[in-house]
């Protein structure tokens, strides 16, 4: 009798944990993906699948907030070369007093704030996309859709065609806007970003759209690289190719830097690491170089910023020639100009999610473009909750991705949660198909072999 109630209790016993394995499963499983066995090897890093869903969610709200944040001031300060003269930068003095015009605002301030300060959106309010955050949304939905970790010029093509407007307002501009328009008369990438195509292949657009790569590729930034080179080739060549690499590698790196460390060191370290991906001579290295210099040399960021303006805008100086070429603006939407003044508000802010952001702001050019990267970088090495704790409130968890983009579910409105999850998954792809590594769903963690 002993025996059989306790076979009885084993087998209850049994039966229960194969339910909770069940049910663990079930709450992080990929049904498009077959979940190979996979072996240990010694030396493997462990990566918690929770803890990176938390991560992945802190990305896109800390770069919605950064986003947001950065278009309060979005070309306000350019320089006074060319026709469009914007007077005196903005320095930490100006942070909470009033917004200037930009040099589009017909002599308004932002709509966003009359003064120079975060932009929130509440719990009941509604994020919505932009330009720095819809493309990267696009890429993830088409990975997850087409069970993939490498996008083909075809199916990035269909999902552009698929997901932006034909028509304005479609928030597209330069190389993203001539990518698009070439794609619509039948052109696929990466051909649509070959300079001689895309005369705009030289602007930021790459920059904004495929950080989050990085992202997919915990640790190992030559697989992200990998996973980003099309998706990158699709507006970008030659320096600002090898700056959006940059952008790639630091968020890759991300997962690799000591916890354990203040997170100005991480910072720095990864950084450095990014910069070996840069071409020696080329200008987007010897930008990292000299902002690197000043900052270590413990220059004010304002007058290592003047000092850019000065060295890269009215000296040309490191191959940087984009004044002799008489763009719209003085080429600010450039890739080179901004990759320099986001460097500023990478160094300086110290991995200060809240210093960061103020930095990037106030630094000038394309504001928003730096924020919302450094924005996400940061809010993934915080998390969610980190990023609640360094602002002291909660946040909206709602993205509205048809305030820019069309053709998705429940019309357009997502929710970071859910957003995160789809990151988790195809994380899942890549750690078996491109790492060589394995999905551990009992302890809902990833097995990934060191290179």
């Amino acid at each position: 009798m002993k025996h059989l109630l306790f076979s009885l209790l084993l087998l209850f016993s049994c039966t229960r944990r194969h339910q909770v394995v069940k049910e663990t499963i079930h709450s992080s499983y990929d049904s498009q993906l077959e979940y190979k066995p996979y072996t240990p090897k010694p030396g493997d890093r462990t990566i918690s699948r929770k803890k990176y869903q938390e991560q992945l969610y802190g990305f896109w709200l800390g770069q919605c907030i950064a986003n947001w944040t950065g278009l309060v001031t979005e070309m306000d300060k350019i320089g006074n070369i060319g026709e469009i003269k914007t007077g005196k930068f903005y320095t930490r003095a100006d942070w909470g007093q009033p917004d200037q015009p930009s040099i589009w605002g017909q002599g308004k301030p932002s709509d966003l704030s009359p003064v120079i300060d975060f932009v929130f959106r509440g719990p009941d309010e509604i994020w919505g996309s932009d330009d720095d955050t819809d493309i990267e949304y696009i890429y993830q939905d088409l990975l997850f859709t087409n069970k993939t970790c490498v996008l083909t010029g075809e199916q990035i093509r269909d999902g552009w065609l698929k997901h932006i407007k034909a028509e304005e307002e479609n928030y597209l501009w330069v190389s993203n806007q001539k990518a698009f328009d070439l794609m619509k008369a039948g052109m696929v990438p990466p051909a649509t970003g070959d300079p001689a195509n895309n005369p705009e292949y030289d602007m930021i657009d790459a920059q904004l759209t495929t950080e989050i790569f990085g992202l997919f590729a915990p640790g190992r930034p030559d697989i992200a690289l990998k996973m980003a080179k099309l998706p990158i080739q699709t507006t970008a060549r030659k320096e600002s190719e090898w700056i959006s690499g940059f952008y790639v590698s630091m968020y890759s790196l991300a997962s690799a830097s000591d916890e354990s460390k203040p997170m100005k060191t991480r910072i720095l370290w990864m950084a450095d690491e990014a910069r070996k991906t840069l071409p020696e001579g080329s200008y987007p290295a010897k930008m990292y170089d000299f902002v690197k210099s000043r900052y270590l040399a413990k220059v004010p960021w304002e007058q290592t910023r003047d000092e850019v303006y000065q060295r890269y805008q009215v000296d040309q100086s490191d191959g940087y020639n984009m004044t002799s070429r008489n763009r719209y603006c003085n080429g600010c939407f450039a890739a080179g100009i901004n990759f320099a003044s986001s460097m500023i508000s990478l160094l300086y802010g110290e991995g200060d999610i809240q210093e960061t952001i103020k930095i990037g702001a106030l630094a000038g050019w394309d504001s928003d473009n730096p924020t919302a990267t450094w924005g996400g970088l940061l809010g993934f090495m915080l998390g969610k909750k980190g990023v609640e704790k360094a602002f002291g409130r909660t946040f909206s968890e709602r993205y509205n991705i048809h305030r820019t983009r069309i053709g998705f579910p429940n019309n357009g409105i997502d929710f970071f949660q859910n957003m995160a999850l789809t990151g988790v998954y195809i994380v899942d792809r890549v750690v078996q198909e491109q790492m060589g590594g394995g999905v551990d769903l009992w302890r809902d963690e990833w097995l990934v072999p060191r290179e």
